[in-house]
């Protein structure tokens, strides 16, 4: 403890390093030090980033297409399947766990009259991204996923949710990678290399072609 207090005392007052006296003590001070700051930066690059709420199991298909591209760039997840309106309070419990892991976004698709997105807007500050769910089942109300757009996008003022287009896990995972970019310098870069990548492609596909 009282190695800890002087550790704490010394990154306060961060003192040049040749004025350190570098005694047996001191170094083992420095060590933690920078052992310490070590296990932020890992936890940081490593700890979950982004959380993926839907509401069914019939849903699962379609929003593994966010966790695809969470994969394909690095971005750790983790995903829940819990109904706003069958399990409320499981869903409340769940939500402030993924916030007390230090997840900095929130992905949630949802049906019919998808309130999942909603409900965990109303519980949380971090930025939540809904996905309208088309109902694809011998019971379609054969809306073909408008309801649960306008449901998602019209919020309430002040509890805002980020809304993309009808099953569009893909798009969802992307905007949550440019939330996350405003903080990472990697993962900034490597969106910037995929987007130069996606208009090279889109100029080379157009250059030459023949009927």
């Amino acid at each position: 403890m009282a190695k800890c207090q002087k550790l704490q005392e010394a990154a306060r007052t961060s003192r040049p390093l040749r004025s350190l006296d570098f005694s047996r003590e001191n170094t083992n001070l420095i060590r933690m030090f920078v052992m310490l700051v070590m296990n932020r930066v890992l936890w940081y690059n490593y700890h979950m980033k982004v959380a993926i709420f839907f509401g069914s199991k019939s849903d699962k298909d379609t929003m593994k297409k966010a966790a695809d591209i969470l994969t394909e760039f690095g971005v750790d997840y983790k995903a829940y399947i819990i109904s706003a309106h069958r399990a409320g309070a499981l869903l409340k419990k769940t939500v402030e766990e993924v916030e007390k892991d230090g997840c900095q976004v929130i992905i949630a698709g949802a049906g019919l009259a998808a309130a999942l997105p909603g409900v965990i807007a109303g519980i949380t500050t971090l930025p939540v991204i809904g996905v309208p769910l088309e109902c694809v089942s011998d019971k379609s109300n054969g809306l073909g996923g408008m309801d649960a757009l306008l449901s998602i996008v019209q919020m309430p003022p002040q509890i805002p949710v980020a809304t993309v287009g009808i099953n569009s896990a893909k798009n969802a995972a992307y905007l949550a990678l440019q939330i996350l970019a405003l903080q990472d310098a990697e993962l900034s870069q490597k969106l910037k290399e995929f987007r130069k990548k996606l208009a090279d492609d889109a100029a080379a596909t157009g250059i030459d072609i023949s009927f």
